[in-house]
């Protein structure tokens, strides 16, 4: 049997959490599986809180070169995650693109699935080179007319095996997106572009058929999720990638004599990969300044492994914002924010004069790092902080 302080520890640990890593931008996202992209911030301020001297320069170069991709994949939100590890990660997310991408949106605008895959090797062929947002709409327009356009669109922009390219901007991305096709794709010379994006190394990524489940990258993407965030149970996995319970339990069942079981807090049945770390119950773990959106928040069906029940609602908010986060002995604390080039930190339960200072040591680094950026950032959620309750407020 695992405690549940073990599973906070085991998270910590492979989230690289307890100990900053010693390791290249690439090969920490490839051990923290992907890091949540909503914000262009966040995918930085997540390596900052996880690799020893973080250079930002490093995953700007990483994404110029397409090295790291930035595409909507688990839970149908934006991921930065490694090149080569993106086709297993679109083929496992497919049949929840699918179900999404061309639902009713798609359906109103009198379109059905079978046009999307008549749509979608053209759009790619057009998106050989980046292509911004209003192009693409434009492109849409011209094959399918002005009232079709939105809802087509809307869904073919996460449907489609497209990459967000870099536009440039404190954090590689900006407000205005800009697309460039999944995989390598023959072109002829290339319109001039603000950023040249060069295609990237793995093979490139097939246009999706349907619905079907691919098993086998479903039972790569598990082994993955387990090294990174495990041990986990099937609801996990399941909220982890937004897949359907059923074909995870098909997946595991196939992953016999690959992947353990133990036994959870609760006495239900945990799954993990032989060898992986499970660090003692009192292991310390250091004071942290998580980005908004941080995967540990959200890559379980039980997020109190991370997230203590009565502070979910204070930094998950009911439009899907998720505040950045003091993280404390291993758990969500309070909140933190820059306000006048300095962090703000709001603790919901008292902190000790030690844990205060150790935040003090992080927040001095952390506004290095905004400095040369961007002092403001996250400044347009600022508004979630006169909805919080009363409680201890320090400017670090």
């Amino acid at each position: 049997m695992i405690t549940a302080r073990e599973l906070n520890r085991a998270s910590l640990s492979r989230q690289l959490l307890l100990e900053r890593g010693q390791l290249t931008v690439s090969d920490a996202i490839r051990r923290v599986v992907a890091l949540q992209a909503q914000h262009p911030a966040s995918p930085y301020l997540a390596l900052w809180n996880r690799v020893a001297g973080f250079d930002p320069a490093e995953l700007d170069a990483a994404f110029l070169e397409r090295a790291v991709v930035k595409a909507t994949l688990m839970r149908i939100t934006l991921h930065a995650v490694h090149a080569e590890d993106y086709p297993f990660l679109r083929a496992a997310m497919q049949p929840t693109l699918y179900a999404s991408r061309l639902g009713f949106r798609f359906a109103e605008a009198g379109l059905t699935p079978a046009d999307a895959g008549e749509l979608v090797p053209e759009l790619l062929a057009f998106a050989r080179w980046p292509r911004s947002s209003a192009e693409m709409r434009v492109w849409v327009e011209e094959r399918l007319g002005a009232e079709k356009r939105d809802g087509a669109w809307w869904g073919l922009k996460a449907y489609a095996p497209l990459h967000h390219a870099p536009t440039g901007g404190p954090w590689s991305f900006g407000l205005r997106p800009s697309f460039v096709a999944a995989g390598p794709v023959p072109a002829p010379a290339p319109a001039p572009a603000p950023v040249p994006v060069p295609a990237p190394a793995p093979a490139p990524v097939p246009v999706p058929a349907g619905r079907a489940v691919d098993p086998q990258a479903l039972q790569t993407l598990i082994l993955r999720y387990l090294a990174g965030f495990g041990p986990a149970s099937v609801a996990d996995v399941a909220q982890f990638a937004m897949v359907q319970r059923t074909p995870v339990r098909e997946a595991l069942r196939g992953l016999d004599g690959a992947v353990e079981q133990l036994q959870g807090p609760d006495g239900g049945t945990l799954f993990d990969v032989p060898g992986a770390p499970r660090p003692p119950a009192d292991t310390p773990a250091p004071p942290r300044l998580m980005a908004m959106w941080d995967s540990i928040l959200l890559a379980y069906a039980d997020r109190s492994r991370v997230i203590p029940p009565a502070y979910r609602p204070l930094v998950i908010r009911r439009n899907g914002d998720v505040l950045p986060t003091l993280l404390v002995d291993g758990y969500v604390a309070g909140v933190w924010r820059p306000v006048n080039g300095r962090i703000e930190a709001t603790a919901f339960h008292p902190l000790p004069p030690a844990t205060w200072n150790g935040l003090a040591a992080e927040a001095h680094c952390l506004k290095t790092l905004l400095g040369d950026r961007e002092d403001n950032v996250y400044s347009r959620h600022h508004h979630w902080w006169a909805k919080l309750p009363e409680s201890e407020v320090r400017t670090l």
